[in-house]
């Protein structure tokens, strides 16, 4: 069915403006405030949960999860599976991360604590909407030219620039102001608790800011630029594969945060055309690890010779830094009918998880009933009295469940039609006014009900197939549109569709991706369903604000509940840990019961006595 632009709401989403003489977009925002940097007290870490107690000491000597002996050399070889056609920061291409250097680096057995690596100090502001970074002198970009705070400057200002829509401006908005009163010393403002967007700040690549004073940075090029990382860029094809050596005389590599990282002397990306030619190259061994998030082949397609001769091994990467669902099913509120809570929970109850579980996934996925799942921030049962508290003020806007109920997705057998699921859609859909005419679901004036689901990828069809034939069997006119990807971006971009399956991952701590998820004042690519609800605002305007760490919890646990309830998307199936499939020919880390961020690459290292066992397969 077509539908009409004019269906989005008005609203501005973000004006932008051109930067005279870069070339380069640069989000309005109001003013900073004044801080006495002399004032500021630097330490050498911080958490972005509130009275956080960090792990590591100002003098630690390496993360305890890291062999600081490692050995340096060999090759890992990895695969990709999309279009780059640039090596440009901003087109991010694989691996890119690792040839620059960044602010603060995330331990990966902590919950939530950050060290410096560009930087050597951190301080917040008594009021936490300013952060301070004090840099390390020592730092070099790979020509020898000192990092200087005008290069961060540059870079956050650089990426605050909304000229692509899957960019860094939707997760930056709540920049206020960048300054480098000297040459050692950055200052970010921001709207709210600073130190809660301290992970976004640590995944920003810095960038030189003279080497792209007279170039384009959001132009492709096959120019690798200037770099500062523990590995440079040192070659790449259109289309084809890059290549990243080992940087010997990186200015960081004895740092605490790096000392026993960075060991295997080149990386090398692949790019094959999807997953099927990528598990073959695993499989003929042109690739020596696989991610594999398909249940199908995790189950039955590694059982070759080279896995019963223990070359081939199956393992599992720690991945508690990222949790929620895997999927998230988005429907657009911006449109007829999909701004009616009871369509959208009927469209909720038609879709069967325990059959696509079983039939597709082997028994392997579990539903994700909550929007944090696997993790602290999740709801359960009914509201606790600090998140009632936290809901009150809201109460006639919310429905009552959300006050009385637990929250849980209509489970079925697994085993065919899921009659139970599809009878209740349909009551819901009669009490929002539809009846069947002719086996098709009208409403009142005889208009069809009708969905369209944008897709882009071959693998998720065959999430979406068996849900529009379930929602054909209630007579919603169903159907999937295939699109590149390209096409796809745009049109969520511009609010061009009717619904569409997103990623779902949450990072734990939630921070980061709450504004521009979930708040009304997001833009139309980020806030993907359109949701505009004065409780979810004020809860992440809360948790985002949240001093203390219980307040911080019954917030994101009151938020959790407000979404479920109110049916704006559709949680899947819920996020583990991550599968690999490996050639036996390295060396991992020994690792604690409790981690939240494996390290791989940066933490293995290529074993020649293990790589001489293995012969060609």
């Amino acid at each position: 069915m077509q539908k009409s632009r004019s269906d989005h709401k008005g609203r501005p989403y973000g004006a932008v403006r051109r930067l005279a003489g870069l070339g380069l977009l640069c989000m309005q925002h109001a003013t900073p405030a004044i801080v006495d940097y002399e004032a500021l007290e630097f330490h050498h870490g911080i958490s972005q949960v509130p009275n956080y107690e960090l792990k590591y000491p100002h003098d630690f000597a390496h993360f305890d999860y890291i062999n600081p002996d490692a050995p340096k050399g060999g090759v890992l070889t990895l695969s990709y599976t999309y279009s780059m056609v640039s090596a440009t920061p901003t087109s991010k291409p694989p691996g890119f991360l690792q040839s620059y250097d960044r602010l603060v680096v995330r331990a990966g057995d902590e919950l939530a604590g950050f060290y410096g690596s560009l930087a050597e100090g951190v301080a917040l502001s008594a009021d936490r909407r300013t952060i301070a970074f004090r840099l390390r002198p020592q730092a070099r970009w790979h020509d020898g030219t000192p990092i200087t705070a005008t290069d961060v400057k540059f870079s956050l200002d650089t990426f605050r620039g909304d000229y692509m829509a899957s960019g860094w401006a939707g997760v930056l908005e709540w920049i206020t102001g960048v300054e480098a009163p000297d040459p050692l010393t950055v200052v970010v403002h921001g709207d709210s608790d600073v130190a809660k967007q301290v992970y976004i700040l640590g995944f920003i690549p810095i960038v030189p800011a003279q080497y792209w004073a007279d170039r384009d940075v959001t132009k492709p090029t096959r120019e690798p630029p200037l770099q500062s990382g523990p590995y440079r860029l040192t070659e790449f094809s259109r289309g084809g594969h890059f290549v990243y050596s080992r940087e010997p005389d990186y200015w960081g590599r004895d740092l605490p945060v790096n000392r026993g990282r960075f060991n295997f002397e080149t990386i090398r990306y692949e790019r094959h055309l999807d997953a099927i030619v990528a598990r073959e190259a695993l499989r003929a061994g042109l690739i020596d690890l696989w991610h594999e998030n398909d249940s199908r082949h995790w189950l039955s397609s590694y059982d070759v010779p080279a896995r019963e001769r223990g070359w081939l091994r199956k393992g599992t990467l720690a991945s508690g830094s990222v949790r929620g669902p895997r999927f998230r099913l988005a429907l657009n509120t911006r449109r007829q009918p999909f701004d009616d809570p009871l369509v959208r929970e009927a469209l909720a109850h038609a879709f069967d998880f325990e059959w696509q579980n079983r039939a597709l996934h082997g028994g392997e996925r579990r539903r994700a009933h909550s929007y944090f799942a696997n993790s602290m921030f999740a709801s359960s049962g009914v509201p606790d009295s600090a998140e009632r508290a936290l809901l009150e003020p809201f109460r006639a806007r919310l429905p009552e469940a959300v006050f009385n109920q637990a929250f849980s997705f209509l489970g079925s057998d697994g085993i065919g039609f899921d009659r139970h699921g599809l009878s209740r859609a349909r009551q819901l859909l009669a009490e929002a006014g539809y009846h069947v005419q002719d086996n098709v679901m009208v409403d009142a004036s005889g208009e069809p009900l009708a969905i369209e689901f944008l897709c882009a990828s071959q693998a998720n069809l065959r999430i979406m197939l068996p849900y529009v034939h379930a929602l054909n069997a209630l007579g919603i006119q169903a159907n999937i549109d295939m699109i590149d990807t390209v096409g796809r971006t745009n049109r969520r971009r511009e609010g061009d569709f009717d619904a569409l399956l997103l990623r779902g991952f949450i990072e734990v701590p939630p921070s980061w991706q709450l504004r521009p998820y979930f708040h009304s004042a997001s833009d139309t690519y980020w806030n993907t369903s359109g949701i505009d609800h004065p409780a979810v605002d004020a809860l992440v305007e809360t948790a985002l604000d949240a001093t203390d760490l219980r307040v911080f919890v019954s917030a994101l646990r009151a938020l959790d509940r407000v979404l479920l309830w109110n049916y704006y998307q559709l949680p899947l199936d819920a996020l583990d840990d991550t599968r690999i499939v490996y050639w036996d020919k390295f060396g991992r880390p020994e690792q604690p019961d409790k981690m939240y961020i494996a390290p791989f690459p940066d933490g293995w290292w290529f074993d020649e006595a293990k790589a001489s066992r293995i012969s060609a397969p």
